[in-house]
């Protein structure tokens, strides 16, 4: 049965989908000892698939979940040679991962890790609305007017509206700090979103944490600390990537 090349080659691990496809425009990629440049073409199972001439090996998809720490680089590597998110996985699982999404140097919370680069693309494409929540401490106390413009969009830093968010007050920290403690789930996945929102409604981040993606929580994990993800977990999430195609 044919596939599309750049799914095929995030199916093995060779790189995200949208990371596949960079490859393949730049022409890395050869198909039964031709260079390949055009996206969305086919190929099928005996084909050969070569990128920078090394043959491609299929892997069985693997599923992690990890409580990343802050101070932490969501990268395979890093030029300053900073701790990054596959540091906690070196020698312990032999298959190529990375992260799904982003989570910021100082955010910490649930990261998924996977070698299924067509579940990556379609669990964090901003248009499949997948949800995501965050556990935020501000600064003030945000009144019923901030939380409803939380709640209905508000306009951010590259003048686009963010999309609608679901918000609750947890507490105040703090008697005497004029702090405040929010939960936020949002469905798109733009860059430094949360934060964004936050600071345009007057209540600036000061410590973030995302508790939830897509479903999958942290489950007493404790910072640093990973987890394959359960058959059911996987099964759900799969059944969210289907439904997105």
């Amino acid at each position: 049965m044919s596939d599309r090349l750049q799914k095929v080659l995030a199916h093995a691990g060779v790189a995200s989908r949208r990371a596949s496809e960079k490859l393949i425009l730049t022409g890395h990629v050869r198909v039964n000892g031709k260079i390949i440049t055009t996206l969305g073409a086919k190929v099928e199972p005996t084909d050969r698939i070569e990128v920078d001439h090394h043959p491609i090996k299929l892997e069985d998809p693997v599923y992690f979940v990890l409580n990343k720490p802050r101070g932490v680089i969501t990268s395979a590597t890093d030029e300053k040679d900073r701790k990054t998110v596959l540091d906690y996985f070196k020698h312990k699982v032999s298959e190529r991962i990375y992260p799904v999404g982003r989570l910021d140097y100082d955010t910490s919370g649930v990261l998924l890790l996977t070698n299924d680069g067509q579940l990556d693309f379609q669990l964090t494409h901003p248009k499949h609305h997948v949800p995501k929540t965050y556990l935020a401490k501000v600064e003030g106390i945000p009144d019923e007017n901030a939380l409803e413009q939380l709640r209905t969009g508000v306009r951010l830093p590259d003048h686009q509206r963010s999309a609608p968010a679901e918000v609750r007050q947890l507490a105040n920290v703090g008697q005497h700090e004029a702090r405040g403690l929010l939960e936020l789930t949002i469905f798109e996945g733009h860059n430094h979103e949360v934060k964004n929102m936050l600071q345009a409604v007057g209540h600036p981040v000061e410590r973030l944490k995302r508790t939830a993606f897509a479903g999958i929580d942290l489950g007493g994990l404790e910072p640093g600390q990973w987890r394959p993800l359960r058959k059911r977990e996987v099964r759900n999430l799969l059944e969210i990537s289907e439904a997105k195609e």
